[in-house]
């Protein structure tokens, strides 16, 4: 159910921006608050607090997000009127991945033992560009049971060129019969 709540308010607030032409400038935005939602769980905790009331709560996004455009925080108003705060995170999840789709971005991960450098990720977010032809927002996510080298995921697409990758296909080799 929360799915659909969440698919319904994105879907609103996605055509919105699509008909107001700020599609780029909300997304920023929505990546701003889910940033935050996700960085402070109080916050998510203060708007879902049944003790502070609603006037409270638009009082607070008001003053946490003066610099936003009024219709952004007009929507935020509209999920505490309408007791819709416990989805935030989904809305604005399902939001982004639709202003992604219309603006031509895919998101990417790339899988490393340890952090990679800025000019590797750049590397890597130019090689996977230019063989999809779309923007790519890249995300680094540490996995240390890769051991070394790296797995690419984008879209459907994964790129396996790890250690423990060789590691596994020499082990499927030696028990087929070994190298011959």
């Amino acid at each position: 159910m929360a799915n659909e709540i969440a698919g319904r308010y994105a879907e609103a607030l996605f055509q919105l921006s699509v008909e107001e032409h700020l599609l780029e400038e909300r997304k920023a935005e929505a990546e701003v608050i889910l940033e935050q939602v996700e960085k402070f769980p109080e916050l998510a905790g203060f708007f879902r607090a049944v003790r502070i009331t609603d006037d409270e709560k638009k009082e607070a996004l008001d003053h946490i997000f003066a610099e936003f455009d009024p219709e952004t925080r007009n929507f935020l108003k509209l999920l505490v009127d309408k007791d819709r705060m416990y989805c935030l995170k989904d809305i604005l999840k399902e939001f982004l991945a639709r202003a992604d789709q219309k603006l031509g971005i895919e998101g990417a991960t790339v899988a490393s033992a340890r952090p990679l450098s800025e000019e590797q990720l750049a590397r890597i977010k130019a090689a996977l560009e230019k063989k999809t032809g779309k923007q790519i927002r890249l995300v680094n996510r540490i996995d240390e049971s890769l051991i070394a080298g790296i797995k690419v995921t984008s879209g459907t697409t994964v790129t396996d060129v790890s250690v423990a990758r060789q590691i596994e296909d020499m082990k499927e080799t030696l028990l087929k019969g070994g190298i011959r």
